[in-house]
């Protein structure tokens, strides 16, 4: 079995990844294998919960390796996720890529700019939009649940309950208590 966090960058993951390290019978990883390209980017091991928001752009692969796998869709409250995307919006004259995968997605992807000041906002919503969307509709018929980080710790138990996983829960829902990758 494996496990995967989905969610659109800004949402929490890796706090979410933090508290799935305090659990037994899985190993935990954040953005674990970004860095690979091909086949060795999803060569997840079995038992393994994975959190990482680039995984959106590899649903069809995902899905066909692993049709057995379990998701949770991690959300975060949208204006919340557009506003930190935002502050992360690379400089005038900067490389887009300094802007993480929000500025790709704006220049790259919809292929518009150069952004006024007042478009920002809108772009980094419509890549939060997009995203979500992508993901709501892979899970639609697979098994999985949505957790909005803003009640993670709640809906945690029920997480673990759900993948067989044990482990130190008080530790684990402590995780959501610290702001990881503010």
């Amino acid at each position: 079995m494996r496990v995967f966090i989905l969610g659109t960058g800004r949402c929490g993951t890796l706090s979410f990844a933090r508290a799935c390290a305090h659990l037994t019978r899985f190993s935990a990883g954040h953005e674990s294998r970004s860095n690979r390209i091909n086949e060795d980017r999803l060569a997840y091991s079995d038992r393994h919960i994975e959190a990482d928001p680039r995984l959106a752009w590899f649903l069809g692969p995902l899905g066909r390796r692993f049709p057995d796998a379990f998701y949770v869709h991690l959300r975060r409250d949208r204006e919340a996720t557009a506003a930190s995307f935002l502050r992360r919006w690379p400089a005038a004259g900067s490389s887009i890529h300094r802007g993480g995968i929000v500025g790709a997605f704006a220049h790259a992807i919809v292929m518009h700019g150069p952004y006024r000041e007042a478009d920002r906002l809108d772009a980094c919503r419509f890549y939060v939009d997009t995203v979500t969307t992508n993901i709501e509709e892979f899970l639609r018929d697979r098994p999985h649940m949505t957790i909005d980080i803003e009640t993670a710790a709640e809906a945690f138990p029920e997480f673990a309950w759900r993948i067989g996983a044990e482990g130190d829960l008080t530790e684990a829902i402590a995780e959501f208590g610290v702001h990881h990758n503010s």
